[in-house]
C-alpha cells in the first residue's frame, strides 16, 4: 500500500513542541491555537504509527522515535528554509549568472559596450554571452535570455520590445554612378542586388507601394548570411543592399553608402528580448532587461532623425 504523504506543517508543528518543550509556547510561536497544534501532532503520530511525543504536567519530551525524528525533520525543515532564502534572494539580489544569447553583429557592435557597462554597474554578476545569429533553443540550452530582431512567433516564451529594427536600401556613389540610381522598387529588377541569407524570402525583396506589398527580383550578385560582409560588398560597389540602419548606420554616415528609395517603406521588425517564463522573474535577469530597454529604446541612437520620423506601414 502507498503511504500518504505527510503535511509539512504537522511536522513543524512537531519540530517546535520539541523545541520549545510545550504545546502551549509552540502555539504561541506558529501563531496557532494550542488545540489545532495538538490535532497536528495527533496526524502526524497517526499517520507515521508511532508515538513521538510523552506528554506530562510539564509540558512534552520527545519519545526515543520521536528524538530520531526530530533531528532528521528539524534538519529538513532548515534545508527548506535555507532553500526559501536562496529564492528570495535570487527575485531581490542583483548577482549570479546570466546565460544569454544575441544576434553576431548587432551583439559585436552594439550590445558588447552596453553588456560592459552593465557588468561594470553589477559587479556581482557573471556573463555568459553567446553571438550567433541562429535562433538557439532558450530551455534546452539553459539560457536565461536571448536578444533577437525580427518578428517573434507565438511561443511560451516571455518578451520585451526593446527598440524599433528599421532598414534602408543602400548603395555605393560609385555604384550608382555606373549603373544609374533606381527612382522606383521595380527599378531593382535591372540591378545587382547584395542578399542577406537568412531572411526566408529567397531572391526577392517587398516594398509598400500604394498600400500594397510589391516584390522585386534582381540579378543575385553576393549573398551572405552576415550583414558586415554584405555592408563592405556594398561600399566596394557590387550592387544594391538592404540592411538594417545599425548595421548600415557609419557608411551612411561617411558617404560610403547612399539611401535610395525612402519613400517607398520597407518592413520594419523590433529589438526584442525574450525569457524562459521562470527565469523572467530573477532580479539579475529582469535588470539587465531593464537596462538593455533603457539602453537602445525607445528610439535607437544609430537612426538618423528622417529615418525615425519615416516609420513604416508593416
Amino acid at each position: 500500500m502507498e503511504r500518504s504523504s505527510v503535511d509539512l506543517l504537522d511536522v513543524l508543528a512537531f519540530v517546535r513542541v520539541v523545541e520549545t518543550g510545550a504545546f502551549a509556547r509552540a502555539a504561541e510561536r506558529m501563531g496557532i491555537s494550542k488545540s489545532i497544534l495538538s490535532r497536528r501532532v495527533a496526524r502526524l503520530e497517526e499517520q507515521l504509527g508511532a508515538r513521538l511525543l510523552t506528554r506530562t504536567a510539564q509540558g512534552a519530551q520527545p519519545t526515543d522515535i520521536g528524538e530520531a525524528y526530530y533531528a532528521r525533520a528539524s534538519n529538513i525543515l532548515a534545508d527548506l528554509e535555507a532553500a526559501r532564502e536562496v529564492v528570495a534572494e535570487a527575485v531581490t539580489q542583483i548577482a549570479g549568472p546570466i546565460r544569454m544569447s544575441a544576434p553576431l553583429s548587432f551583439g559585436s557592435q552594439y550590445l558588447a559596450p552596453a553588456l560592459a557597462d552593465f557588468a561594470r554597474l553589477h559587479p556581482r554578476v557573471e556573463l555568459d554571452v553567446s553571438l550567433d545569429d541562429r535562433t538557439v533553443d532558450l530551455v534546452g540550452g539553459g539560457y536565461d535570455l536571448a536578444v533577437r530582431i525580427g518578428k517573434l512567433p507565438d511561443s511560451a516564451l516571455v518578451a520585451r520590445r526593446i527598440a524599433p529594427v528599421r532598414a534602408a536600401v543602400l548603395a555605393s556613389p560609385s555604384y550608382l554612378a555606373g549603373r544609374g540610381r533606381p527612382e522606383s522598387p521595380r527599378d531593382l529588377n535591372d540591378h545587382d542586388l547584395l542578399l542577406y541569407a537568412n531572411t526566408g524570402r529567397g531572391n526577392q525583396w517587398r516594398f509598400r507601394v500604394n498600400g500594397r506589398w510589391d516584390y522585386v527580383h534582381g540579378h543575385v550578385r553576393f549573398r551572405a548570411d552576415n550583414g558586415e560582409l554584405l555592408r563592405e560588398a556594398a561600399c566596394a560597389g557590387l550592387g544594391v543592399v538592404i540592411l538594417p540602419t545599425f548595421i548600415a548606420a557609419p557608411a551612411i554616415e561617411s558617404g560610403a553608402l547612399e539611401v535610395l528609395l525612402r519613400d517607398y517603406p520597407l518592413d520594419e521588425n523590433g529589438l526584442h528580448v525574450v525569457m524562459p517564463p521562470g527565469r523572467a522573474t530573477t532580479a539579475r535577469v529582469r535588470a539587465l532587461v531593464d537596462f538593455l530597454a533603457a539602453r537602445f529604446g525607445p528610439e535607437p541612437d544609430w537612426d538618423p532623425c528622417w529615418m525615425a520620423d519615416a516609420g513604416s506601414d508593416s
